[in-house]
């Protein structure tokens, strides 16, 4: 028969043991298996110390124990050296600091019993019991300790693995909450286990709670595929067990409550048991609706550049062959003539040339301003007399006041924004109409509008006039250019701080830019 004390015992490790198996989270463990190593052997304060590869020895949890006590525990375990061997090296010397605090602090009052927290031949700490009388601990009292001790490593252990399980949960979801491709997550069953919110986003549903659980057929359904074979098809061609494990899918995302599709390129990657069995697979979806707009911009580029390109090589080549002929004898009036039209067609070459280098460093942001102080009413009527020269068609007109303001800008840029702008009003307007340039001084700016009376610029038309190459559909056949002049014109104003836009008009287009201006005292 055991004794009572030694029954109780036992029955009150059984019960430890139990609480200490139910609680994973760490801070409150260290609490309950100090609270209880306390209470077991009658002392009055403990501590338990926890030892960290990178960091060292520190105290993770303390009961009964003074803080400037403490203090002086912390800077004494902070100082001891790592070892490899960390119960033949660390732990005497752990003990060797503690003991001796405890004996200078209590004049050999406290008594103390430390314990060593050891996981399969690993010591991840210790706990040390204190008593505020004189005395040693028995051999009854270090050995129900260390019991406890070896009950309170495994489960110091599990919620130290529990914590960084849930630390590395915490580290993915703000990964996959951070990516700003979509991404979700199948089952082997490929049913959709988690997303993040973007993706949520990019197929048009509230939160990921509107796809979870879902079968994969059922959310990615395909208006249109461009590239490779969507996922289904894939395994039942064998994917993933395929020399290439990485599948990638591209075409028209089809989307709820008749949303419109989205162009995408979805990624599935498997992740492998170590059975060689598929765990997950794990999709990233990408919106490649700017790449597929790229490309036709370098569509429409090459089209617009092939028709602006042809036109005066052809007129070029033809007079040049015309002039050359050896059986016929021109007269200096129709050569003449001829050498204008090669002129004036090896003059646009060179402008669309130009236009389509300016462009290219516009976009790389390589706008050099030489500001000076412009008068915009000089500067309009200089472009207005020129226009009027080379332009009998049209009559134009400048409205701006002499004493408009000054505006500190580079005069050369501001003379090409001009330009374009009345080009562009010439080329759109019939013959024998008015075009004329008008503006107003406003607090903090001046604008400046281009009116015309033409036919306007239609509504559809409008937000993108601006944009590269952007031509209006009904006019790409009729009306000669590339579509550059009033994408040069706004990075030119943006350049100033300014911004351009088309200013409704009941009739003709307006097509108007403000610059900043400070008025001098």
């Amino acid at each position: 028969m055991l004794p009572d004390f030694r029954i109780h015992q036992r029955d009150y490790l059984l019960e430890i043991t139990r609480a200490l198996t139910q609680e994973l989270d760490l801070d409150n463990l260290l609490t309950k298996i100090l609270g209880f190593a306390v209470e077991m052997l009658a002392g009055q304060a403990g501590l338990i110390a926890l030892r960290d590869e990178a960091q060292g020895w520190g105290v993770a949890s303390a009961h009964g124990i003074p803080t400037v006590f403490l203090r002086h525990v912390e800077s004494l375990l902070a100082d001891v050296p790592l070892h490899d061997d960390a119960a033949r090296y660390e732990l005497p010397e752990v003990y060797r600091r503690l003991e001796a605090l405890t004996r200078a602090a209590s004049l050999g009052l406290l008594s103390s019993v430390g314990l060593p927290l050891i996981f399969h031949e690993q010591v991840i700490g210790v706990i040390f019991i204190f008593r505020s009388y004189a005395g040693a601990f028995s051999a009854n009292d270090r050995l129900v300790l260390q019991s406890f001790a070896d009950q309170a490593a495994i489960a110091v252990r599990n919620a130290q693995l529990y914590r960084q399980v849930q630390r590395e949960k915490r580290r993915l979801d703000a990964l996959l909450d951070a990516v700003p491709d979509g991404v979700f997550i199948l089952t082997p069953g490929r049913l959709i286990e988690r997303c993040n919110p973007a993706f949520a986003r990019l197929y048009g549903v509230a939160s990921c709670a509107d796809v979870r659980g879902q079968p994969h057929e059922n959310v990615i359904r395909w208006a249109k595929v461009e590239q490779g074979p969507p996922l289904e098809v894939a395994e039942a061609d064998g994917w993933p067990l395929t020399p290439k494990a990485i599948l990638y899918v591209q075409g028209d995302l089809a989307r709820p409550n008749d949303q419109p599709p989205l162009p995408v390129g979805i990624t599935y990657a498997p992740l492998f048991a170590a059975d060689g069995g598929v765990l997950n697979i794990i999709a990233t979806v990408r919106d490649i609706t700017h790449f597929r707009e790229a490309d036709e911009l370098k569509s429409t580029f090459i089209s617009i550049v092939s028709h602006e390109l042809k036109t005066p090589i052809a007129l070029i080549k033809g007079y040049v062959s015309t002039l050359r002929r050896p059986d016929v004898r021109w007269d200096d009036a129709i050569v003449q003539e001829s050498l204008e039209v090669i002129e004036q067609e090896a003059d646009r070459l060179a402008q669309l040339v130009e236009s389509l280098l300016e462009a290219s460093r516009l976009q790389a942001g390589a706008v050099d301003l030489h500001r000076s102080e412009v008068s915009l009413y000089y500067l309009a009527e200089r472009l207005l007399r020129r226009m009027a020269v080379s332009d009998s068609q049209h009559e134009y007109e400048n409205r701006l006041p002499p004493d408009f303001p000054v505006v500190e800008a580079d005069e050369q840029r501001l003379e090409q924004v001009l330009a374009n702008l009345l080009s562009n009003a010439a080329k759109y307007s019939p013959p024998q109409t008015r075009i004329w340039v008008e503006g107003a001084a406003r607090p903090g700016q001046v604008v400046v509008c281009v009116q015309d009376q033409g036919p306007g610029i239609a509504p559809e038309d409008a937000p993108h006039v601006f944009e590269r190459f952007y031509r209006a559909r009904g006019v790409v056949n009729t009306v000669k250019g590339a579509g550059l002049g009033l994408y040069l014109a706004r990075a030119i104003i943006e350049a100033h701080g300014g911004r351009i836009w088309v200013d409704p008009s009941e009739q003709g287009a307006r097509l108007c830019f403000s610059l900043p201006h400070s008025p001098k005292p």
